[in-house]
C-alpha cells in the first residue's frame, strides 16, 4: 500500500557540487530522508515507468537510505528500479549502468572521500540520464521544492533482499539487484588492452592497488586479480566496510601515506594505486616517483592514443580551474582545444556530450573521459597500466620524458579544513574586493600581473557561472589560486593552489615545496590568513 506522509521542510536541503552532503545523524531525522527524495522527485517529470538506478559506497546508513528510495520511488511511479548487490555501486559504475540500460537517472549514497561511520558523513547525489550529476537548474529545484514540501509518498512494502541478485516488486515497480561490477568491468574491457596488461604482469610487474575499505575493492580484484591477471593480494583493503576501518578514504599523500611510503621504499613494486570512498578518485605512484594528479591528466592525454578506445585520437582536453596548466601544453601540442571549468565534474558534462572533449581532470585526485559522465578512478589506474604495458618503461622515466617535451607545473595545495565559516567568507570577500588594486603590486619580489573572480561561460549552453575562485597571477607565469570547497561537512575548507611554470629541464627534479617557497609565503601574506582563520599551517598538504 501507498501511505502519503505530512511532513514539514528542514533547511539547508540545498545540493552542493556533489549532492547533498551532511552528518550521518542528520539523515537519520524522521522524514529528512524521504523530504530530500521527494523533493527529487517532484522537481523532475515524465519518469512514470521509467528506469531508476540505485547504488552507493557502502558507508555507515547506506542500506537503510536504500530502502527508503526503493519505496519512494515505487510511490512514485518509477517502473524499474536497479540496485546494487549489497547496496554498493561505484560512482562511475553508476554512470556506466545509468548510460548502458538507458535509465531516467540514478541516487548515489555516497559522501566521497569524506569519513565514514556512525558519527561521519552521508551524501545523497542525483544524477541525470547522461549519467553525469545533475546540473545546477535541477538542483536548484530540487532545493526549492525541498523548502515547500509538504508530504511525501511512500510504499508500506517490506524492505527488499538487496544482497541477492535478481527480481523483486515493491508495488508495481520492478526491482532488480545486480552485479555491480558487471556493467563497468564489460565496458573497461572495450576501452583498453587488456591482453597488453596481461603481458605486462606476466612478464613479472608488480602492483600494489589500495581499496581503503571502499567502494573500488571489488572492482578491482575483479578486474586486476581475476581478469589481468595480477597477483593475488595486489589489491589491500578491498572489502568495502561502512566506517572505511575508521580511516580518511581519501586517496592523497596524507591519508594514503603507508602506498606513498611503500613506493618510496627498496620494496617498491613497480605502481602504486588508490581510488577513494566512492570510486571516483585516483591517485598514482610510480617506484620512487609520485604523479601529481595534474601531471596524471597530462600523461594520460599525450598517451591516450595507445588505448584502443582512445586510438583515433581525442577531441579535447577539459581541467578545472584550479588545476595546473599542464594539460593545456598537451593541447597545445596536439592541436586540439582546452577547456578551463569551474570545479565540479557536473560542468565537464556539457562538454563531453557535445563531443568537444575526451578526457576530463581535476586536481583532487579526479580523471576521466567520455567513457561514463564521473571522474572514474580505476579507469585511470587502468590507462596507466595500458600505457605503462604499450611503452615498457617505469613510471619515473615516462614522467621525465614528458616534463623534457612539454616543460613541468610545479604544483601543490594546501588545505585548511574546518576554518570557521564567517571568517573564510571574510577572507575570500576581502580577496575579491582587492582585485582591482593588485595588479602591479610587488609582494616578495614577485610583482601582481593580473587578479580575477574567475567566471565561467560555457561554450554549449551559454550559461554563466560565476565567482569560482580568486586568481592571482605573476610575472613569469606563476599564480595562486583561493577557493572554499563544497565538500566538507563542518565549518569550511579554504584550499589555495601554488602553480609555477619551470620550462628547463635541469630544474625538472627539484623538490616542489622548496621550488614554491616564496609562492607558498605569499599566499598566506596576502589574504592574512593566519590573522583571519588563526590558521599559522594548513592541515592537508597535497
Amino acid at each position: 500500500m501507498i501511505r502519503t506522509v505530512a511532513t514539514t521542510p528542514f533547511e539547508g536541503q540545498k545540493p552542493g557540487t556533489s549532492g547533498l552532503r551532511k552528518k550521518v545523524q542528520v539523515f537519520q531525522q524522521p522524514h529528512y530522508v524521504e523530504n530530500f527524495v521527494q523533493s527529487t522527485f517532484d522537481s523532475l517529470s515524465d519518469f512514470e515507468g521509467e528506469t531508476l538506478v540505485v547504488g552507493g559506497d557502502g558507508r555507515y546508513f547506506n542500506r537503510e537510505a536504500i530502502q527508503k528510495i526503493i519505496k519512494i520511488a515505487a510511490a512514485n511511479g518509477f517502473g524499474r528500479i536497479m540496485v546494487g548487490r549489497g547496496g554498493i555501486l561505484s560512482t562511475p559504475a553508476t554512470s556506466c549502468v545509468i548510460r548502458k540500460h538507458g535509465a531516467f537517472g540514478g541516487i548515489i549514497l555516497s559522501a566521497s572521500h569524506n569519513p565514514g561511520g556512525e558519527h561521519g558523513d552521508f551524501g545523497i547525489k542525483y544524477n541525470i540520464g547522461a549519467g553525469g550529476p545533475a546540473p545546477e537548474p535541477v538542483t536548484d529545484a530540487i532545493f526549492e521544492k525541498s523548502k515547500t514540501i509538504r508530504e511525501y509518498r511512500i510504499s508500506d512494502a517490506p524492505d527488499v533482499d538487496i544482497d541477492t541478485l535478481g527480481i523483486t516488486r515493491v508495488e508495481d515497480t520492478v526491482v532488480d539487484v545486480v552485479d555491480p561490477v558487471e556493467d563497468y568491468a564489460e565496458l573497461m574491457g572495450t576501452l583498453f588492452d587488456f591482453d597488453a596488461i596481461r603481458d605486462l604482469f606476466a612478464s613479472g610487474f608488480t602492483m600494489r592497488f589500495d581499496g581503503m575499505s571502499a567502494v573500488t575493492g571489488p572492482y578491482a580484484r575483479a578486474i586486476l586479480e581475476e581478469t589481468l591477471g595480477a597477483e593475488p593480494g595486489t589489491v589491500v583493503r578491498g572489502e568495502p566496510l561502512e566506517d572505511f576501518g575508521g580511516h580518511h578514504p581519501d586517496p592523497n599523500l596524507v591519508y594514503a601515506k603507508e602506498l606513498y611510503d611503500l613506493l618510496m621504499s627498496e620494496e617498491a613494486p613497480d605502481l602504486g594505486a588508490a581510488s577513494d570512498g566512492d570510486g571516483d578518485r585516483n591517485m598514482i605512484i610510480g617506484r620512487g616517483r609520485f604523479v601529481t594528479p595534474s601531471d596524471s591528466l597530462a600523461l594520460i592525454a599525450a598517451n591516450a592514443h595507445l588505448a584502443p578506445g582512445y586510438k583515433a585520437g581525442i577531441k579535447g582536453i577539459a581541467r578545472s580551474m584550479p588545476t595546473s596548466g599542464a594539460a593545456d601544453r598537451v593541447a597545445e601540442k596536439l592541436g586540439i582545444k582546452s577547456y578551463e571549468t569551474p570545479t565540479g565534474w557536473k560542468f565537464f558534462g556539457n562538454l563531453l556530450d557535445a563531443d568537444l572533449a575526451t578526457v576530463c581532470g581535476e586536481e583532487s585526485f579526479g580523471t576521466g573521459s567520455n567513457h561514463v559522465r564521473e571522474k572514474d578512478g580505476l579507469w585511470a589506474v587502468l590507462m596507466w597500466l595500458n600505457i605503462l604495458a604499450v611503452r615498457r618503461q617505469g613510471v619515473a622515466e615516462i614522467v621525465a620524458e614528458h616534463w623534457a617535451t612539454y616543460g613541468r607545473n610545479y604544483y601543490t595545495r594546501h588545505d585548511y579544513e574546518e576554518v570557521d565559516s564567517t571568517a573564510a567568507d571574510a577572507l575570500m570577500a576581502d580577496l575579491r574586493s582587492r582585485l582591482d588594486t593588485l595588479p602591479g603590486t610587488v609582494i616578495n619580489g614577485l610583482t601582481v600581473e593580473a587578479a580575477d573572480d574567475f567566471a565561467y561561460h560555457d561554450p554549449v549552453d551559454g550559461s554563466v557561472t560565476t565567482k569560482q575562485g580568486v586568481r592571482v597571477f605573476f610575472e613569469g607565469g606563476s599564480r595562486v589560486v583561493y577557493r572554499l570547497s563544497g565538500t566538507g561537512t563542518a565549518g569550511a575548507t579554504l584550499r589555495v593552489y601554488i602553480e609555477r611554470f619551470v620550462a628547463d629541464p635541469a630544474r625538472h627534479d627539484l623538490d616542489t615545496q622548496d621550488t614554491l617557497a616564496d609562492l607558498i609565503e605569499i599566499s598566506r601574506v596576502l589574504p592574512d590568513i593566519a590573522g583571519r582563520t588563526g590558521r599559522t599551517a594548513p592541515s592537508v598538504i597535497t
